[in-house]
């Protein structure tokens, strides 16, 4: 895929898990310990790893009900649901790790001077104790969850508001994913949607339709900063 003309980049957001981390370990063990604790036996880890991207409140629901669009009723899905979070908080990165270039391709980017923000589905507090988990956290000037604001991904909203607070043209920042929620944010809000192709979405897949194919794919972080800086990387 050809790159685009990015020599206005302001400023970069991520999301996070499958994006930034590996974390479907530890939202599959937090979801078969909640299935346990509801009396149902465990799910395969790729199972999970299928309902992630929409927030953990629509991940309980289709965890217990071992289906993408299947609901439960309200007082059993808040048992389930605080069950979740207070096992989820309390083993946030037993397994989760950063994917391995990601510092790599955080630092580069930092060292430019350009924001960098996070935004993501997962709710804003465990987002940011997770990043502070995994030594990410100062990288980041903003971070915005799933429950930051009225609406989440794939609505705009996250990202025009990260663009407001920044003080620059949504047009000047990059939306870096890997699901069709955070390519289809980026083009309601007018960011060059950038997917990677590590991630947990099939960016393949995705890249065949035009409402969710990206801008620009890449296989690691520093791609970005090595295409910001292109003079930069062929005198090196």
């Amino acid at each position: 895929m050809t790159t685009p003309a990015i020599e206005h980049v302001q400023a970069v957001a991520f999301d996070l898990d499958g994006t930034l981390c590996d974390s479907v370990q530890d939202l599959a063990a937090a979801a078969n310990a909640t299935r346990e604790h509801m009396g149902l036996p465990p799910l395969p880890e790729h199972t999970v790893e299928s309902y992630v991207g929409d927030g953990l409140a629509n991940l309980v629901h289709r965890v217990l009900t071992d289906s993408r669009d299947g609901q439960v009723d309200q007082n059993r899905w808040e048992q389930a649901f605080t069950f979740f979070i207070r096992y989820y908080r309390e083993h946030l990165s037993v397994f989760t790790r950063p994917y391995p270039e990601t510092e790599a391709g955080l630092s580069l980017l930092k060292s430019l001077g350009i924001p960098l923000v996070v935004i993501t589905n997962k709710n804003e507090v465990l987002a940011a104790e997770l990043l502070k988990q995994l030594h990410l956290a100062d990288y980041f000037s903003l971070i915005l969850g799933g429950d930051s604001l009225p609406e989440k991904k794939p609505s705009p909203l996250p990202l025009l508001h990260a663009a407001e607070v920044l003080g620059i043209a949504p047009a000047d920042m990059l939306m870096v994913g890997d699901s069709a929620n955070d390519i289809l944010a980026a083009k309601a809000a007018g960011c060059l949607s950038v997917g990677v192709t590590f991630g947990y979405g099939d960016m393949t897949l995705l890249s065949q339709e035009p409402a969710t194919k990206p801008d620009w794919l890449i296989g690691s972080l520093p791609e970005i900063y090595e295409n910001l800086q292109p003079q930069k990387a062929q005198d090196e």
